[in-house]
């Protein structure tokens, strides 16, 4: 990897890593759209595993709620595992020609969605269906585009949580995504893609870089207002 380039992936996990710190999410979608400037999707992808998994294990076990976010959400994580595993074997995935292409559409779904400012409300009855719905259809872009916050964080938004709980709901979710997105086959650091996306950085070099910046900007989060979460990641 050139110098030049190392430099933009150090300064991306940068920015990534404190948007993280302040709100909760981000990562993934500031890491893919920026990283895919210069890396391909499965190259950007690779590089985020690792500091996406720490970063949102620690928020998911930095609070009160896991027990019963894990007893009221394993539906929603159960489809995006299936729905990442799935993905990956029946499309194109990251290393496809379409990749770039359908992050694209992603993140622009997604910023529309944020600045729609769209209120949705999802009964605690329709929970058992739509939490495995909307995980499947979030692994499937997960599989595709790397980027799992579609349709995931606006259901988290529209099942009535706390700021709290949604906090930690999110690392939850987002801990299942890297999980599975790891397991995927496509993503295997011995892949079958060109072999020039075998030159990409270790994820522990933008890990290792981009820690401290997460961990002072954490500490910001809870002054920030109850209010919900925007979703603007």
């Amino acid at each position: 990897m050139e110098l030049s380039t190392l430099a933009f992936v150090l300064a991306v996990f940068v920015l990534a890593g404190f948007a993280k710190g302040i709100i909760g999410l981000g990562l993934p979608t500031i890491s893919m759209g920026l990283l895919a400037l210069v890396l391909s999707p499965i190259e950007a992808a690779a590089l985020l595993i690792l500091p996406s998994l720490v970063t949102n294990v620690w928020q998911m076990v930095d609070g009160p709620h896991l027990k019963s976010l894990l007893r009221r959400l394993w539906p929603l994580n159960l489809g995006v595992c299936i729905g990442t595993w799935l993905g990956a074997a029946f499309i194109s995935g990251l290393g496809g020609p379409n990749g770039a292409l359908a992050l694209g559409v992603a993140l622009m779904a997604y910023a529309v969605s944020g600045l729609a400012a769209l209120r949705l409300s999802v009964p605690a009855s329709s929970e058992p269906f739509l939490g495995p719905v909307t995980g499947a259809l979030t692994g499937a872009i997960t599989a595709a585009t790397g980027v799992f916050v579609i349709p995931a964080v606006p259901y988290l938004q529209a099942i009535g949580l706390t700021k709290d709980e949604l906090v930690q709901a999110l690392g939850l979710s987002f801990t299942v995504s890297t999980l599975a997105l790891a397991a995927t086959p496509r993503l295997s650091i011995r892949r079958h893609a060109n072999p020039a996306s075998r030159s990409a950085a270790p994820s522990s070099l933008s890990d290792s870089f981009f820690a401290p910046v997460l961990f002072p900007s954490r500490s910001v989060g809870p002054k920030l207002p109850s209010k919900p979460v925007a979703a603007c990641a």
